[in-house]
């Protein structure tokens, strides 16, 4: 058994110093050492690491491979959690574990299903897992027919990029004429259909957008880790349903879920997200990754990003059950430490942290960006 485990995030998510947090804290009382690099000196993950540094940009997605694997190599890394270049990364697996590094993250066919949407609900739905109406659109002809055909359905249409991460590039179609009204208040992510035709014929720059209707609440969140064997260790819903949120065990979220990451061998982490469209669950969107949310599953009893990490260090958990669903909470912002403007110099194994530490904020929710307050 290592005596350390030395992991290494890089790129991520302001939220990850949550998962951070939670591997320090781990109920089997290993030592972890965290690595972090980032293309912001002042992004939070660097000043939760132990060790952190920022990454040299202008990488093209192979060159990027060969950097991470000469930091697993330099840095001693245990586990490594890429979310930059995840693609690229996996495909030179054997050339991480030959350095001793596990890659906490799925295999290259499974990343590669999932990049394009329209490639996704096309093989989501070929397994019998629901997926809402779409289209994909390249120029304005396409967008205004598949706008006029959900709207003759009685739908109100969106469109979101066919390959992107998160809410990036999602916007709901209306027809109302820009206006005074649409200046008053907070931005929106309404964009009047008349201005995103004339946007369209005037640009040169392709467009490759996944049309479909606005689906309803609640959207449910499934947080899967899944096992090098395809079967699926531990599987959460989280609901979101306006600004209050919740778990669920129900089969109607999880079903489909496991379908996917078993179907798809979504080796690891996943989050595999629905919502309401006549009634049915449909498929919304599938990421190849850790979600930022995953740190509140610990409202649950359950430490998922230490579960992760055993099952890359081959030390198998078994499925896992929550012993409790949590009770309903909330999301709010809180402050976080950063480290010095001077970094990126790094300490050695010798010397002493950059930062004072941060005290661990006592169980169910931490304290910091993206903290869980109960309701």
């Amino acid at each position: 058994m290592v005596s350390r485990v030395r992991v290494w995030l890089n790129r991520t998510y302001a939220e990850n110093v949550f998962f951070m947090d939670q591997l320090r804290r781990n109920p089997s009382d290993r030592a972890v050492e965290i690595h972090a690099t980032h293309g912001d000196a002042d992004s939070p993950v660097l000043a939760a690491a132990d060790t952190a540094e920022l990454e040299p940009e202008g990488l093209s997605p192979a060159g990027y491979a060969e950097y991470a694997l000469a930091q697993c190599r330099r840095r001693g890394i245990d586990v490594f959690v890429p979310r930059l270049h995840q693609a690229a990364i996996v495909a030179h697996r054997a050339e991480f574990e030959a350095a001793g590094t596990a890659l906490l993250a799925p295999p290259p066919e499974a990343v590669a299903v999932f990049q394009d949407k329209v490639i996704a609900y096309e093989a989501v739905q070929a397994v019998g897992v629901p997926v809402p109406p779409w289209f994909r659109v390249r120029d304005a002809d396409e967008l205004l027919a598949a706008v006029e055909e959900l709207e003759a359905g009685g739908h109100r249409a969106c469109f979101k990029p066919a390959s992107g991460a998160g809410g990036v590039g999602f916007r709901m179609i209306t027809r109302s004429p820009f206006s005074l009204t649409h200046l008053s208040g907070f931005p929106t992510p309404y964009v009047q259909l008349d201005l995103v035709l004339d946007a369209l014929r005037r640009t040169d720059e392709p467009v490759d957008w996944l049309v479909m209707p606005r689906l309803e609440q609640p959207e449910v969140s499934v947080d899967c880790l899944t096992g090098p064997d395809n079967r699926v260790r531990l599987a959460i819903g989280r609901v979101k349903n306006g600004r209050r949120r919740g778990f669920t065990l129900q089969e109607q979220w999880l079903e489909p879920a496991r379908l996917v990451a078993e179907g798809f061998g979504l080796h690891h982490l996943s989050n595999i997200q629905f919502r309401m469209f006549g009634g049915t669950p449909v498929l919304m969107d599938v990421n190849t990754r850790p979600a930022g949310g995953l740190h509140q599953l610990s409202l649950c009893g359950v430490n998922v990003p230490w579960l992760a990490v055993r099952l890359a260090l081959g030390e198998d958990p078994g499925v896992v059950t929550p012993p409790f669903l949590g009770q309903d909470y909330t999301v709010v912002a809180g402050p976080r430490p950063l480290r010095p403007v001077s970094i990126p110099q790094q300490r050695t194994e010798s010397e002493a942290p950059l930062l004072p530490a941060v005290p661990a904020p006592a169980q169910p929710g931490p304290v910091g960006t993206g903290a869980v307050l109960p309701l």
